[in-house]
């Protein structure tokens, strides 16, 4: 029998004709740059009488991200996925919040969210599991956009249903101040094991902020005779059968967008923190 085949529509969202390599494909990830990376540069801002940034002095990026069009269900990692560019754009929204920061970016996939944060942060770590051999396609993606890269990399396997870290794992974990997560939400088994993950994250030091983004993905069942998005509810009974103390609150989706990306309302922005 053939192996059910998933495929994300941000390869249609960036359509470009990139490179192929191997069974991947190299695609051309525009974006419009953000206030702070422009004050980088030599030349001075120009302002209109309102006080606005002159539109025609607005610079372009591109990111240049290795990864698979079409994937089996378990390897879905070597995608692209919506959520990923949520959260990036929040990451550029709010650069204060991250700047200088040591973070950790749980299920990095290609590590495009990983990317864009490090071009704030002290540190980023990236981490995986390793199928499909996925920690070197990040570390060839890191490759591909190191002049966006600000920050010291650590690329980490992590699988969220083996918790048994090394101790020198345990003391690099410990200095985290930040975790990020988009589009870890697709499997109940891991849907579970991401929430015995990030409470053990928690319970590792004084942490207590994580961002996560997800795409509500609604089927229609015949018991609820209704549309429901199965995996983001089995995510939230996770958290309320384990009674852990966190506190969840939605971010608003009203910050600026710098990627080419549909930005549905079924697109969540979560921002969880363990209560002391």
């Amino acid at each position: 029998m053939a192996s059910f085949k998933v495929t994300s529509e941000i390869y249609e969202e960036n359509r470009s004709d990139g490179d192929l390599a191997n069974d991947s494909r190299i695609t051309k990830i525009n974006f419009r740059y953000p206030s702070f990376l422009l004050k980088d540069k030599n030349d001075k801002l120009e302002y209109d009488e309102d006080g606005d940034l002159i539109v025609d002095r607005v610079q372009k990026g591109t990111l240049m991200i290795e990864h698979h069009i079409s994937t089996d269900l378990h390897l879905v990692g070597l995608q692209l996925w919506r959520g990923a560019f949520l959260l990036a754009d929040y990451i550029l929204s709010n650069s204060d919040l991250f700047e200088n920061k040591t973070i950790l970016e749980l299920g990095s996939g290609v590590g495009f969210t990983s990317i864009i944060a490090s071009i704030l942060a002290k540190k980023v770590i990236c981490t995986d599991i390793n199928e499909g051999e996925i920690l070197k396609l990040i570390a060839k993606n890191f490759k591909n956009n190191k002049k966006y890269i600000k920050s010291k990399v650590d690329i980490k396997e992590m699988n969220f249903l083996n918790l048994n870290w090394s101790q020198q794992f345990c003391e690099e974990l410990k200095t985290v101040e930040i975790i990020l997560a988009a589009d870890v939400i697709y499997d109940d088994n891991i849907t579970e094991g991401f929430v015995n993950t990030l409470e053990k994250l928690f319970n590792c030091n004084s942490l207590n902020i994580a961002y996560v983004a997800l795409e509500k993905r609604f089927v229609f069942t015949l018991a609820d005779l209704d549309s429901v998005a199965p995996m983001y509810e089995e995510f939230l009974r996770c958290i309320a059968k384990k009674n852990y103390n966190w506190t969840i609150e939605e971010i608003k989706l009203d910050f600026p967008q710098y990627f080419r990306y549909d930005r549905l309302k079924q697109m969540i922005l979560m921002k969880i923190k363990r209560k002391f």
